[in-house]
């Protein structure tokens, strides 16, 4: 079913526009690199409709030459809220690597990448994923997790916002 809806949500010849309230995220951390990484695909009216109340702002401008100098703080200030990684019960301060759009129209993706190096062994890993859940009644967050050889995939919601894995 997850792959379905992955299908659904990546493929570009989507027929019908956005509210499909969906976002895929993706995370993946491997003890030998010691760097956790997030890739988050959100829709771009659903984030302007979360940071500014517009769906259709031009004011953030993401991965424009114009982009609001303010526009990656309210990104993660947004996030913060509403999406985290903890490792241990340890919350990991997450930071933007770069950005990118994809798609047209209601259907523009907004791709955010998160980085940040992790040291250590670790016996849990929490993830919350509440994004866009105070704006949709029906948001529907896919989160596939790869860790190390290992690899899973939730669907978290308003109901359902976090998920721990235990080693």
């Amino acid at each position: 079913m997850y792959q379905w809806f992955l299908a659904l949500f990546l493929s570009s010849s989507v027929t019908f526009a956005h509210p499909l309230r969906l976002s895929l995220c993706e995370i993946e951390f491997y003890s030998k690199k010691n760097l956790l990484s997030v890739n988050l695909k959100l829709f771009l009216t659903d984030v302007n409709e979360a940071l500014v109340f517009d769906p259709y702002s031009k004011e953030l401008a993401f991965c424009q030459p114009n982009e609001h100098s303010d526009a990656d703080k309210m990104l993660m200030d947004y996030l913060n809220r509403f999406f985290y990684v903890k490792f241990n019960k340890k919350k990991i301060g997450l930071e933007i690597k770069k950005k990118k759009l994809s798609g047209q129209g209601d259907n523009t993706a907004l791709w955010i990448y998160l980085e940040k190096s992790v040291e250590g062994k670790f016996n849990s890993m929490e993830i919350k994923n509440a994004v866009f859940t105070d704006l949709f009644y029906d948001q529907n967050n896919i989160v596939y997790i790869h860790v190390n050889d290992e690899s899973k995939s939730i669907m978290l919601n308003k109901e359902t916002s976090t998920y721990e894995l235990n080693f």
